[in-house]
């Protein structure tokens, strides 16, 4: 189910480009985007327990419709889908603003942050695509919910949350604080 993705290595992302001397201000921007990642964990930690639940039996498919269907980033995935393509499913407006305006802007300030800002946007795509996938699972679950269809659930939603907060860590270390620093926000 994951053969064909081209994840990543996170050894291959480039260094963390330090910044000295942040007042308290400056650094409100990372803060605040610590709290958006801190909303997306969540929502893989109820996806988490949802699908064991559903694999020990202890809920009905009527039940994981209506929970997945509540959660922010699927309902984002449902309302942008067809519209985003490369850029979304994940959280089509988090993304697309990182991938449209914060990221060029960061890529400006040196070539570290250019590399770093690259690397964000490429891990982006893996991180779309497992969402893209996990989302047919867990449809593909609710209409059948046999075992081979929890083992493939299971398998996409693992990868998806090594890979995405993985990702939520590394891009807070690596651009919280230049958000603030030259005033990106």
């Amino acid at each position: 189910m994951l053969l064909d993705i081209q994840f990543l290595d996170d050894a291959t992302r480039p260094p963390v480009q330090k910044l000295e001397g942040l007042t308290p201000a400056q650094r409100e921007p990372g803060n605040h985007l610590r709290m958006i990642h801190d909303h997306l964990r969540h929502n893989m930690v109820t996806l988490g327990k949802l699908i064991e639940r559903a694999n020990a039996g202890t809920v009905i498919t009527a039940e994981i419709a209506a929970e997945t269907g509540d959660l922010a980033m699927v309902a984002n995935y449902r309302r942008f889908g067809n519209l985003c393509g490369q850029h979304c499913q994940i959280v089509n407006t988090h993304h697309s603003i990182e991938d449209a305006h914060l990221f060029p802007v960061l890529a400006m300030q040196s070539l570290g942050f250019k590399a770093i800002s690259d690397r964000l946007g490429a891990e982006h795509v893996v991180v779309h695509e497992l969402l893209e996938r996990l989302v047919d699972a867990l449809n593909a679950l609710a209409a059948e919910p046999s075992p081979s269809r929890f083992e493939d659930t299971k398998e996409v939603y693992h990868a998806l949350e090594r890979v995405l907060l993985s990702h939520l860590g590394w891009e807070e270390e690596a651009m919280g604080d230049a958000l603030g620093y030259f005033g990106i926000m």
